[in-house]
């Protein structure tokens, strides 16, 4: 009876495993990527400057600033208009000697000059000032700071992209060694029950083994759910869809890092942070000379030429000329504005104090985030041999082991160690290889060349 009963366990273990080991193959297929086009990182990072918003809006508010600064400078030229008028005044009864030749019909509104008027004048105008030229200094460094904070945005942008594309990755070279693990669990188990079949293992190994297959199943289930959402991440940035199919790159070969000076010089000219900070310092500086300009005296000049006439003519009556023009100048010397003037001066230098603060904060955070970056890429870049190592030896001590169960030297939890050890060692290779790309890349965009 007991021998029967063997028989039936044993059977029923044999159809579990091969139903397993079905689902395991369904699963496997599932983590294999579709027929996708493929996506490269310069491509990511062009769909996602066309996609994004915040992007989109630096890009407008320096396209913005760009127009505010040539009207602050159109501004200081002087402006031409073409004036053209006809006044009909009703007559008062009367006549006056105000006319070009004797006397005329007076009109009832005395402001007004004749019964009839025409007016067809170009008119120039020109303010000289010392606040146009200051103002016209804060658009153009305001514009100077949209085009830092676009590029900040970019650089923003950029390093998210990356962060998401090899996150991509990783995720799915993830999901590829959870199929192998799979794959090899179940390989385990099959073996374990053979020997139990033949009487050289207790059942003891097979639950053992049936359970790391179970888990690496589980296992493999998450790795794909993680892989679908970082994949659905990235084509929110990328697709009108997110759910468009694609397929990403693996990190290339590495690339040699510069030196420490070459990144400390390549930052200090192209960082946008530094170049924004500055261009406040620009217009916090031209504000307050644009608000100490409102003690100083506006010089307006005019020039008109053309006609205002009764007759809408180059001549009027016995050849009286029509047609001239007329100069004025007038010069606006502020006196009193119950300290206005001085308030805006102190506002203006409070708001110049800050920008210098930022200026020297701008300073202290590049250099930190440069010694921390490179040294964050250094790291990366030298734990990546010993990573390879790790899975090599990993893999030689998968081997063993199991080559020492199979002659009965070892036991069942020795392998399931080894399995465990070599799929953490293959996954950590791949988190080293995506820690590296990020880390690179971080340091390309303080560098400018990404």
């Amino acid at each position: 009876m007991v021998p029967r009963l063997r028989s039936l366990v044993q059977a029923v273990v044999l159809l579990a495993t091969l139903s397993l080991a079905g689902s395991t193959l369904s699963v496997a297929q599932q983590v294999q990527p579709d027929t996708a086009p493929n996506l490269t990182l310069a491509e990511a990072i062009k769909r996602a400057q066309a996609n994004e918003p915040i992007f989109a809006s630096a890009l407008a508010a320096q396209k913005s600033a760009g127009i505010n600064s040539y009207l602050a400078k159109a501004a200081l030229l002087p402006s031409v208009t073409y004036h053209n008028q006809m006044l009909y005044t009703q007559p008062n009864g009367q006549t006056n000697q105000g006319g070009q030749v004797g006397s005329q019909a007076s009109p009832i509104f005395i402001a007004n000059n004749s019964v009839h008027e025409y007016s067809s004048q170009a008119v120039i105008n020109e303010t000289i000032g010392l606040r146009q030229f200051a103002d016209s200094q804060v658009a153009s460094a305001n514009a100077a700071r949209a085009t830092a904070e676009l590029e900040i945005a970019r650089r923003g942008l950029v390093s998210a992209v990356v962060n998401l594309y090899y996150t991509v990755s990783t995720a799915q070279e993830r999901a590829r060694l959870q199929a192998e693990a799979f794959t090899e669990a179940q390989s385990f188990t099959m073996l374990t029950q053979k020997r139990e079949a033949a009487r050289e293992v207790a059942h003891a190994d097979v639950v053992k083994a049936q359970l790391q297959m179970q888990q690496k199943q589980r296992d493999l289930a998450d790795a794909k759910v993680a892989a679908d959402r970082v994949r659905l991440e990235l084509g929110v940035l990328l697709f009108p869809d997110p759910r468009t199919p694609y397929a990403t790159d693996l990190p290339a070969t590495m690339p040699m890092l510069p030196s420490h000076e070459e990144v400390n010089q390549l930052a200090s000219q192209h960082n946008p942070e530094m170049r924004s900070a500055l261009a406040d310092i620009n217009a916090a500086n031209a504000a307050v000379k644009s608000a100490r300009a409102a003690y100083l005296p506006d010089l307006g000049l005019n020039f008109t030429y053309g006609i205002d006439a009764p007759q809408f003519a180059k001549r009027g009556p016995d050849g009286v000329r029509n047609l001239g023009y007329s100069l004025s100048g007038t010069l606006d010397i502020p006196v009193w504005d119950w300290f206005s003037t001085q308030k805006r001066v102190k506002q203006s230098e409070i708001q110049r104090d800050v920008a210098k603060v930022n200026l020297t904060a701008a300073q202290r955070r590049l250099i930190a985030t440069l010694e921390e970056s490179y040294a964050e890429a250094a790291a990366a870049r030298d734990q990546l041999d010993l990573l390879e190592q790790s899975v090599r030896t990993a893999d030689e001590s998968l081997k063993l082991t199991r080559m020492r169960y199979v002659a009965g030297e070892s036991t069942a939890l020795e392998v399931v160690d080894a399995q465990n050890s070599y799929l953490a060692a293959q996954t950590a290779q791949a988190d080293g290889l995506v820690r590296f790309e990020t880390a690179a890349a971080s340091l390309q965009l303080l560098t400018g060349s990404l």
